[in-house]
């Protein structure tokens, strides 16, 4: 098994963190795991996107140029990344802010209204991980109980209050895609 991940939008999407909770998830199980965060000098507001591999054997190389899975949380990631992802991948996009379909005809895509989810749920900051959410189940790339872990990790400690809303979030998330 080999997932090579890119995940992209705009700083102060939980791009980067939903890299890191992957990454993290996949060391909890004993797999091979790198995570390449990339942003733009605005941070918050500019452009964001990571890769993350994990895999069953040793990584040869970190840098994700072909994804097996995209997630996209704003329309320029689509533009830009839609056209890298394999042939037979899977695109996550986040519908309640891209306004556009995609064009691939050999892919997978999911439209999942993130943000619209997250406020149901009562914060928009876990949009992020409703997609994570329905990643997981459709890839089975970690399994749930470990992305559970890894909140403990990922999140600081005084964030940990939130860990019971993301976990709502990665559920709402799978259940969408069930």
């Amino acid at each position: 098994m080999l997932e090579a991940i890119l995940i992209a939008g705009f700083g102060g999407q939980g791009v980067l963190s939903t890299g890191q909770l992957l990454a993290e998830a996949g060391m909890v199980e004993g797999k091979h795991v790198s995570w390449i965060p990339s942003y733009g000098p605005e941070m918050r507001g500019g452009t964001a996107n990571c890769g993350v591999t994990i895999s069953d054997n040793p990584i040869s190389s970190p840098v994700v140029t072909e994804p097996t899975t995209l997630i996209v949380m704003n329309r320029p990631s689509l533009e830009k990344f839609e056209k890298t992802v394999k042939k037979d991948g899977i695109i996550f996009i986040n519908s309640s802010l891209i306004d556009i379909k995609a064009t691939r005809k050999d892919v997978r895509v999911y439209y999942i209204p993130a943000n619209e989810i997250a406020e149901n749920i009562g914060n928009g900051k876990i949009a992020n991980n409703v997609i994570l959410g329905a990643l997981i189940e459709l890839t089975r790339v970690v399994t749930p109980g470990a992305v559970e872990k890894s909140l403990r990790e990922v999140l600081p400690p005084h964030r940990h209050k939130m860990i019971p809303i993301n976990l709502k979030a990665l559920e709402a998330g799978a259940e969408l895609v069930k």
